[in-house]
């Protein structure tokens, strides 16, 4: 329990800092407007998600935040490898096909995949590191029984399905022995005494195999094997492929980076946790190109910068981690990648969900598409020779080295890649914005409200604007304040009901700031300013409005 003693009265009270439920979120989400299932009316589709009003607005925000502090007002003067100095970010926006070959060199065809397991006796497919479950002992017989449910009903799940196997009364739950610990199914020397998730039976789940996630599609009108191609499963390769366009036409120097923004699908195969796994998502990429000596100081600065923006724009010490994947998780193309991981409400406690990679590349995109195709036996990457000594696997042929204009140095440069998604970034400031305190109404009284306390930044919306009556000209004078605002912000105006349940309802959605009209209003041109998250309200003048708004929104 917060103590919050000493602080004004007019202050919110926090009532309890418990693990936030997920359903809670995920209700609010659909309540006000943030979110909803794709094709609802038709029973959905999953791994599919709408936004809604406030949604499309809180993705934008986050889309807009990331390209305003990482490309077009980028204005850093560093230099992690020496002397500071600037360096370039600019932007492209790639197609969502691209040729083939692009997957092929990439090593998207034959090494982007998933394990997958199938279920004999409910014919359904999960994803081999998504199952989770727990031992479940009953008498002398010990098996693992594994559920979808979310992490906060985890334990209650396992332990229901394991008296339905084991044919025990409510009576006789005491007898069942549910172990502590939860364990992803990938885990599991075998699946022998496994309870599948929507199995009756033990041992009904295959052995894992590889699942290729890229999405086919067919280029032209007749369909043949020859007009197949794929949705593109990141943003990353058409950054690759226009590394020499940028060059020639942008007089970028190295080192610099190239952002974009757009959507990939993957063809997941157990998409869950609300929009954390989803089959069509949204990217924030940068492929940041450097000298080969100087990657991993590159490395170092990307890392810190990233974790830096998330907690600028709300999300907590407490809430987030950076951690270094080991050597047997790093990618086939990396030399070194970290995460920074968030932890999401429906994760047990004390694990983490991935909200953005760091990745360093080396110099295996450029040297992929200009020579061939990594063999995954190696590393760095070789090219495969056929007999009469020519790659075996051709890359475009084009030369994509960079040669310095004052060394007359000739190299591949490296890449560091931090890639965010826009998705995951929402849903990882939704789940950190909501909150539930006591806060007084209009009649001093304590009240339970829900708030979602996101940075004004990201806001949906950053004001609104409320007559205090519906009489007496006040409408009149809210109106002018409000078409003055959405000049500038997305604002919203409300008159209906009494002021306190205006404020809560606009608390929910998440606006930091509420201006009420009143009778003074009409008399000395002020109004009433309130903050959402402490509640303190302070008279300005009319004029001042807009000025006041902005300079609270960019504090």
């Amino acid at each position: 329990m917060a103590d919050n003693s000493g602080f004004p009265p007019h202050f919110p009270r926090i009532i309890s800092e418990p693990m936030k439920s997920m359903d809670a979120i995920v209700s609010l989400c659909k309540r006000r407007g943030f979110l909803f299932q794709s094709s609802e009316i038709y029973g959905g589709v999953q791994g599919f998600w709408d936004y809604g009003p406030l949604g499309v607005e809180l993705k934008r925000n986050l889309k807009d935040a990331w390209w305003r502090d990482m490309i077009a007002g980028h204005n850093e003067l560093v230099s992690p490898a020496g002397a500071p100095s600037p360096f370039e970010m600019v932007g492209l926006d790639c197609t969502i096909i691209m040729h083939p070959q692009v997957w092929k060199n990439s090593g998207h065809y034959d090494l982007f995949h998933d394990f997958m397991v199938d279920c004999r006796e409910s014919k359904k497919r999960y994803r081999h590191d998504q199952v989770r479950g727990r031992f479940v002992e009953y008498q002398d017989t010990k098996i693992f029984v594994t559920t979808l449910a979310e992490a906060e009903q985890e334990a209650d799940e396992v332990r229901r399905r394991g008296m339905k196997y084991f044919k025990l009364r409510p009576k006789n739950a005491d007898e069942l022995t549910v172990g502590d610990e939860s364990i992803t199914l990938d885990k599991l020397d075998s699946h022998d005494n496994v309870l599948g998730p929507d199995a009756k039976s033990l041992g009904t789940l295959t052995e894992p195999r590889e699942f290729n996630l890229m999405f086919k599609t067919t280029l032209g009108a007749l369909g043949g094997d020859d007009a197949t191609t794929f949705l593109r499963p990141e943003t990353a390769q058409g950054i690759f492929v226009n590394f020499k366009n940028v060059l020639d036409s942008s007089r970028v120097k190295i080192p610099f980076g190239i952002g974009q923004v757009g959507k990939s699908f993957r063809n997941e195969i157990t998409p869950r946790n609300f929009t954390f796994r989803s089959r069509e998502f949204e990217q924030m990429e940068i492929e940041f190109f450097c000298h080969p000596d100087q990657s991993q100081a590159w490395y170092g600065y990307w890392r810190d910068r990233r974790l830096a923006w998330y907690k600028s724009l709300g999300l907590s010490d407490e809430s987030l981690i950076m951690r270094e994947h080991h050597t047997e998780e790093l990618a086939h193309y990396s030399v070194g990648t970290a995460d920074i991981e968030y932890a999401f409400p429906f994760l047990p406690e004390g694990e983490y969900g991935e909200l953005e990679g760091i990745a360093h590349r080396g110099d295996f995109d450029l040297r992929s598409h200009m020579e061939g195709k990594l063999d995954p036996s190696t590393k760095p990457m070789t090219v495969e020779l056929n007999e009469d000594g020519k790659p075996k696997y051709r890359g475009s042929g084009k030369d994509l080295t960079y040669r310095d204009e004052e060394s007359n140095e000739k190299f591949i440069p490296h890449v560091i890649e931090p890639s965010a998604g826009a998705d995951r970034g929402v849903l990882a400031f939704l789940c950190e914005a909501f909150n539930e305190d006591e806060a007084p109404d209009e009649n001093g009284k304590m009240q339970t409200r829900t708030v979602m306390k996101l940075h004004p930044r990201l806001a949906p919306i950053k004001a609104a604007v409320f007559p205090l009556v519906k009489k007496d000209g006040m409408p009149e004078v809210a109106q002018e304040i409000y078409g003055s605002l959405k000049e500038h912000f997305n604002v919203f105006y409300d008159a209906k009901g009494a002021v306190g349940r205006r404020y809560r309802r606009q608390d929910e959605a998440g606006t930091p700031y509420c201006i009420t009209v009143d009778g003074d209003s009409l008399t000395d041109r002020t109004v009433t300013i309130r903050d959402r998250d402490t509640l303190e309200q302070t008279r300005i003048t009319i004029d001042e409005v807009v000025d006041v708004v902005r300079d609270r929104i960019n504090a």
